[in-house]
């Protein structure tokens, strides 16, 4: 069945039993193609079959947009608009996105990989829609009024920005369909009250038959009069208000419906062809879905329902972290850790299971997970923020303002720093020390083996009058011997030469090792320094490189306004009144790059050892 559908058209000619049998094979070739590529997110687009092929035979994509926040439920999109081979390729350098991808198909309008977002997007395509300038697809099929689907998780919908632009759609009025597909999940189970609101829905499929039935006897209730009409217009509201969520969404100027069967495709399609008949501003549409639906391992991991297909590896930097946090929670009870939805990815899962009073899940919501962390330093805890690099980056107004400004003692853990590989450009940490080194009086550590991150986030729990950030690679971390460690805010000494000296900071570390052994061997004896602490830098780092003809930093992070920029700064003033070693700064280009491996990517960039080597000899070359 699955090799006649070329695009949605040909979804719509088959039966509910043919749609039943074709959902089956997508499943089969969905879990296939995860398990061939060896990554990818595979619980949520199971959960999302039946609901995707409801769309797309209702509405016409691309006339029609269909819209998908965070992209993790885009794979069956994907597949029934005409990609179904390019899944050989997933999320491989040069293949197929696992995100929706503007460049891939008109059928995806947003390359949406961080979550919450959707509905913003909605809103401002409606906008366009409306004044006439939304431009038409490629091959101008379709007719009539364009419809604006944007779908949604439940857990997306913990995220601040989702009650932003849910609250000014409903504002505006404009016509936007809202798919909330509710599974009770996010990565981890879905935190919030609205959550708990819609889970007592899920156990209540009537409500939709009682409320109509009491607001049709209402209606038909024999009163005249204006006074009468407004009693019976609250009698109304207040019969709303005894079922949520639906009063949430109508109190903000959003229609509900719901809750429909997300796996019953008849039931959707008639949901669906209902909300978009509508004409008077913004629906939600209120879908329950099973996570993992058809695949036994996927229903029967309670904690993300196979989200993806990774974990923490063991000798990996987040496996230090995890070991480090329950040392330092064992002798520290003030300690409290707070995840952003995360804390299996974060290392956070054996703590919570060891602390479960101390570990915060704050749902999608990075914003509030910063500040509250601010509130908890302020009240005498000692909170660690274990968050993705990319995904601090949404909160860099909170860590600025309210924990910068305030100097408290916040430790943020960053994991996945540098180029993190498959997720591809939405997930490279490649920010987060230009962005953490300009916040005034902060702290920042990057380690360069397993050991190193252990004695950082213990040093780092030392420091209480400014916030401290620890990034991390998504790598395995070298396992070193004691003496191979630093301490405190000093750099480390690796190897001692004359004339070059190398810089590698955390992972980078390595590549510097290899490529001086490789200089070593063409006589070229070079110096490599461990910085460990990016900010501040160790004055006698600076001295030490002032004191070489050639210095070369190597970071993972953007080259623009990065460490090697601040090291170069330096280096120049304390080298005022006789000459100063020429400075190359080796890192991350002002680019959005692409998903690959990440060792692939640092070697194209020239960020490995033989990209550091070459980039001696061209230097030294051209000094003479």
């Amino acid at each position: 069945m699955l090799e006649q559908i070329q695009g949605p058209a040909d979804l719509r000619s088959l039966s509910y039993e043919e749609l039943d049998v074709l959902a089956a094979e997508i499943r089969t070739f969905i879990v296939d193609a995860i398990d061939t590529a060896g990554s990818g997110h595979l619980g949520s687009n199971l959960g999302a079959v039946e609901l995707t092929l409801a769309l797309h035979r209702v509405f016409d994509s691309p006339h029609d947009l269909i819209l998908w926040d965070t992209g993790h439920q885009a794979y069956v999109h994907k597949i029934v608009t005409g990609r179904q081979e390019g899944f050989t390729t997933l999320r491989k350098a040069g293949g197929m996105s696992g995100y929706p991808s503007r460049a891939e198909s008109e059928h995806d309008w947003v390359e949406n990989s961080h979550a919450s977002t959707i509905l913003s997007y909605a809103h401002g395509l409606a906008a366009a829609r409306d004044a006439g300038t939304l431009p038409e697809n490629e091959d101008g099929v379709g007719g009539g009024r364009r419809q604006i689907v944007a779908v949604i998780g439940d857990g997306s919908m913990t995220g601040g920005m989702a009650f932003e632009g849910l609250n000014n759609l409903g504002h505006s009025g404009r016509n936007v369909i809202i798919i909330l597909n509710d599974n009770g999940r996010s990565y981890a189970p879905t935190v919030s009250r609205l959550g708990e609101s819609l889970a007592r829905l899920r156990l209540n499929p009537s409500y939709l038959r009682r409320q109509a039935k009491v607001e049709r006897m209402l209606h038909d209730m024999p009163l005249v009069g204006e006074r009468l009409e407004r009693a019976v217009e609250a009698t109304k509201a207040a019969v709303r208000e005894m079922w949520e969520p639906p009063a949430f969404f109508e109190n903000l100027g959003v229609r509900y419906s719901g809750p429909f069967d997300g796996h019953d495709i008849e039931g959707l399609e008639s949901a669906l062809r209902n909300a978009a008949e509508l004409d008077d501003g913004p629906v939600v549409v209120h879908v329950v879905t099973q996570k993992g639906k058809g695949h036994e391992p996927a229903e029967s991991d309670t904690i993300k329902h196979l989200h993806d297909i990774g974990g923490v590896k063991p000798g990996s930097y987040t496996a230090a972290f995890t070991d480090a946090l329950i040392k330092e929670a064992d002798e520290r009870p003030q300690l409290v850790a707070i995840t952003a939805a995360m804390p299996d990815s974060t290392g956070l899962l054996p703590f919570s299971e060891r602390f479960p009073g101390r570990c915060v899940d704050v749902g999608i919501a990075e914003q509030h997970a910063v500040t509250m962390a601010a509130g908890m330093a302020m009240g005498g805890l000692r909170p660690v923020c274990a968050i993705y690099s990319t995904f601090l980056t949404r909160a860099f107004d909170q860590l600025n303002l309210d924990v910068g400004l305030h100097g408290v003692p916040v430790v943020f853990c960053l994991d996945r720093a540098g180029i993190t590989g498959d997720d591809g450009p939405s997930h490279h940490g490649i920010l987060d020390m230009v962005l953490c080194t300009k916040v005034p009086g902060l702290t920042m550590f990057a380690p360069s083996s397993y050991q190193e991150l252990g004695v950082m986030l213990h040093d780092a729990l030392e420091i209480t009058e400014c916030p401290v950030v620890i990034r991390w690679a998504k790598t395995a971390a070298p396992s070193v011997t004691p003496d191979q460690v630093g301490h405190g805010l000093h750099a480390r000494k690796v190897r001692r030469g004359e004339g070059v000296c190398l810089i590698g900071v955390g992972k980078m570390l390595a590549a510097c090792e290899t490529a001086a052994d490789e200089l070593a061997s063409e006589g070229i004896e070079a110096t490599v320094w461990d910085p460990r602490v990016v900010k501040p830098l160790d004055p006698d780092l600076i001295a030490d490189a002032s004191g070489h003809r050639l210095v070369v930093s190597v970071e993972d992070g953007l080259r623009d306004g990065g460490i090697g920029s601040a090291l170069a700064d330096q280096v120049a003033e304390r080298s005022l009144g006789h000459a100063a070693p020429v400075v190359r700064v080796l890192g991350v280009p002002g680019a959005y790059l692409a998903h690959g491996k990440p060792d692939a990517i640092l070697a194209d960039l020239g960020l490995d050892a033989a990209g550091v080597a070459a980039e001696v000899r061209r230097c030294l070359t051209a000094l003479g």
